[in-house]
């Protein structure tokens, strides 16, 4: 298949799985099977494109030219092909969990639900493959606005008020400072195009490329870096499914994804190094890091402390970039992959439990692991490859990172990882121990099994053996992602 029509072809069948969503919106089965196929055949689809280009990077294809210099453009190249395999695999997990989560919780208007999924997943092929930083804004945008009304999903005053601070906060930082930066980018460049090496450098010079890189780095809402993280707790009153795409899929590493290329390909890794124009980001990261992670420990909340759980592990990736080291890069690169099947893991066992129970606070989980011992065992699992012990993959991208931070002798921000993950030990396991090692004030004699439907369990049962799987193929996708340092 030409890599062209592929690329249009990853588009087309999200956009398709919408208007099938709402023509047959009062047949579930055949709706839901549909949307299925099309998820089944986008991943099928990215493969091929996988296979026929690997990690090269491909000729752009113009769709049009708004202006001189300025296309709706695609084209692959190794980061965004990894992001492309990511979202529309787990785009399958997540519909397949998505139908056992809305049947199995009553929830209503599965029609409009599954329409708005597809929509983001549209916006999220259109991210991955975005030629230039004009073609990435657009699709951005459209991100925000399908997954508003996910967020608004249940009607109630508080879905209401979560859905108006998580569009306010995401239009508002992108339109009020990335446009600016965008367009500040085009009139000194003449160009948008992601170029290894960045298309900056010799037009911008002293403090303009701190307050450039500060326009993006808050521009880019989605990526949550302290103080412009508030959206995401808020976004948490949304159905699960929603939250595990927001965490896992599409909005958060649409972020961070954006975060990656606007250091790799607009400003380059060399160039910030030599300018020392990210060392401020790199402390506002740490920053975020430790914050949110001590924010998390006051959550009863399962998950408002796995929100502030993601806020700490994308700014993992943003010290990535900060670190403008070739090691950082690829860590930050590959906590992409690791921290999407680790947090899709944890979301989804907090709607199993929800599913099965009705309890939403840590505190009313005390037994419940005897109950439900294969939603805890994965929520075990996807927490260890948060933590970032082997042999699951979260340890491979954080081990990377303290390398990336060891290379560019910043030996503070080692302290703040390990410090981290610490934490991470503090927020996450006392859920499994709550629910395996304790018993129940109101429990009489043996605990029941009563796990959730299997339509809801199996998913974080499959991507909790995803996270133990990456451990042994990180190595591949280290080099797969190569290309992106080869000019540092």
């Amino acid at each position: 298949m030409d890599t062209s029509l592929a690329i249009l072809l990853s588009m087309l069948l999200p956009a398709a799985a919408v208007v099938s969503n709402l023509i047959f919106r009062n047949s579930p089965n055949l709706r839901d099977g549909l949307t299925l196929g099309a998820a089944i055949a986008t991943f099928l689809v990215v493969l091929n494109i996988l296979a026929t280009v690997g990690n090269t990077t491909t000729e752009t294809f113009v769709l049009f030219e708004v202006m001189p210099g300025l296309d709706l453009a695609f084209s692959v190249e190794p980061l965004g092909m990894m992001f492309a395999i990511l979202a529309s695999g787990l785009w399958i997990v997540t519909h397949v969990y998505g139908i056992g989560y809305m049947r199995g919780n009553n929830e209503d208007d599965h029609a409009r639900f599954f329409a708005c999924f597809s929509f983001a997943i549209f916006s999220v092929m259109g991210i991955a493959f975005a030629a230039n930083m004009f073609t990435l804004f657009l699709f951005y945008e459209v991100l925000t606005l399908s997954t508003y009304p996910l967020v608004a999903h249940k009607g109630t005053l508080a879905a209401v008020k979560g859905a108006r601070t998580y569009l306010g906060i995401l239009i508002g930082t992108s339109i009020g400072l990335q446009l600016v930066a965008v367009i500040w980018t085009y009139a000194i460049a003449g160009t948008l195009d992601f170029t290894r090496g960045g298309i900056l450098e010799g037009l911008i010079a002293g403090p303009a490329v701190a307050v450039l890189l500060a326009l993006y780095a808050f521009g880019i809402g989605k990526a949550a870096l302290m103080p412009f993280h508030r959206w995401l707790p808020a976004a948490m009153v949304a159905p699960t499914p929603v939250s595990a795409l927001l965490h896992a899929v599409a909005v958060v590493k649409a972020g961070v994804f954006t975060m990656l290329k606007v250091g790799i390909y607009i400003f380059g890794i060399d160039f910030l190094a030599a300018t020392g124009a990210s060392v401020w980001l790199m402390w506002l990261a740490a920053f975020s890091i430790i914050a949110s992670s001590v924010i998390a420990l006051t959550k009863d909340n399962l998950k408002a402390r796995l929100a502030y759980s993601t806020i700490s592990q994308l700014s993992y990736i943003t010290l990535g970039v900060a670190l403008a080291t070739s090691m950082g890069i690829l860590g930050g690169s590959l906590h992409v992959v690791m921290h999407a099947m680790g947090k899709i893991t944890l979301f989804m066992c907090a709607g199993s439990i929800y599913v099965a129970t009705h309890k939403t606070n840590i505190s009313q989980m005390t037994g419940l692991g005897r109950a439900m011992p294969i939603t805890f065992i994965a929520f075990l699992i996807g927490s260890l490859s948060i933590i970032g012990l082997p042999p699951l993959g979260g340890s491979w991208s954080k081990w990377l990172l303290i390398m990336g931070a060891a290379d560019a002798d910043q030996l503070a921000m080692i302290g703040i990882l390990l410090i981290s993950s610490l934490l991470n030990v503090a927020y996450l396991l006392p859920l499994v121990g709550k629910g395996f090692f304790l018993k129940a004030a109101t429990q009489i004699g043996p605990q029941k099994f009563a796990e959730s439907p299997t339509l809801v369990w199996a998913p974080p049962a499959f991507t909790a053996m995803g996270c133990i799987v990456l451990f042994f193929y990180a190595g591949h996708i280290q080099a797969f992602l190569m290309p992106i340092i080869a000019a540092h």
